[in-house]
């Protein structure tokens, strides 16, 4: 009996990359009431709701860093994804067209550039890090040129105020059952993405490449489709971002995502992504960026210094590539003893 009872859990400690979340979410915990105990009012109701809606911008850019992690790749152009897609739907929005339809052309672009870094690194065979550094570029360059070298204005000028609040109370400001929406849709990408992910042909297919890229081609899986698939998926999560930074400031900043590509990265690694690819869970990924946000309210609320901040969250980053690094070389290590 008591084997028969164990099994459930064998099999969920056995899936690549729960036993990384699982810690990460134990480190959450920790962290969390810890910085609790130093300052009780992070367990205040309106703390809560503001990690939340600060957790979701994370959440969504961890799981565009984390498709492409999984690969073997990277990609170095959200944050500059982010900012095109803030300054274009805001430029747009401010020359009176319309929210939706800035949406729509907001993320188009966003979409041309991950097929271009799909194209780039699946068909061309360029380093990931040579070519999503030239996008990075390019998609920063059209969020400064988007409305001549400098901020737009506020969108209710263009759209006017009932419009321009309707736009920012659902990417950011509104609540829904008394959570801001801004959380509602990261969950709801993050859902929909941890289904394709572990449950589809594609979500094995990308594992597979990251495994092994020459065993997966000769399992016949579409390397360059799938390659691409991931840099859209990485461009429709950037897209998001962006128009829920653009929702918060209310107009559209040239600078806006600047090094969320690196806080995708922190993300998904604390949370178990392996950056050497073919390893990593989604729930992962939901842990690392719960714990960034926990850590970056804590720190702040006990009155921690920004750059105290930003060296625990790069030494925790080192901790963990290194661990999987490590684990790494002992499974190869067992493998050669017999």
């Amino acid at each position: 009996m008591n084997s028969k009872q164990q099994n459930p859990l064998k099999k969920i400690l056995a899936i690549r990359g729960m036993g990384a979340a699982l810690t990460a979410f134990v480190g959450l915990v920790i962290i969390y009431i810890a910085f609790g105990l130093i300052n009780p009012a992070v367990f205040s109701g309106q703390n809560i709701l503001n990690l939340l809606r600060s957790m979701s911008k994370y959440l969504l850019i961890g799981i565009a860093q984390s498709y492409v992690l999984i690969t073997g790749n990277i990609d170095l152009s959200i944050g500059s994804m982010v900012g095109m897609s803030a300054m274009i739907a805001a430029t747009l929005m401010t020359g009176g067209m319309s929210p939706i339809l800035a949406i729509l052309i907001a993320l188009l672009s966003c979409l041309v550039i991950g097929i271009i870094n799909g194209y780039l690194v699946g068909k061309f065979k360029l380093p990931p890090f040579i070519a999503t550094l030239g996008t990075m570029f390019v998609a920063r360059g059209i969020a400064y040129m988007v409305n001549g070298n400098r901020n737009t204005d506020a969108i209710a000028t263009g759209v006017g105020k009932e419009t321009a609040d309707k736009f920012q109370n659902f990417f950011y400001y509104g609540k829904t059952i008394g959570v801001y929406n801004t959380f509602w849709l990261a969950i709801i990408v993050f859902i929909i993405f941890f289904f394709v992910l572990s449950k589809t042909r594609t979500g094995r297919h990308i594992y597979a490449i990251g495994s092994n890229v020459d065993a997966a081609k000769l399992s016949g899986v579409n390397v360059v489709a799938t390659t691409i698939k991931t840099y859209l998926i990485s461009a429709v999560c950037s897209c998001l971002v962006g128009l829920i930074l653009c929702a918060q400031a209310g107009m559209g900043n040239m600078e806006a995502g600047n090094m969320y590509e690196m806080y995708g990265v922190a993300a998904g690694v604390i949370g178990g992504v392996s950056p050497l690819g073919g390893t990593g869970i989604l729930l992962g990924t939901l842990a690392g960026s719960a714990v960034w946000q926990t850590l970056e309210n804590g720190l702040n609320m006990i009155g921690a210094q920004v750059g105290i901040q930003r060296v625990v969250i790069g030494v925790i980053v080192v901790a963990a590539v290194l661990l999987d690094v490590v684990v790494r070389n002992g499974q190869f290590g067992k493998h050669r003893k017999k």
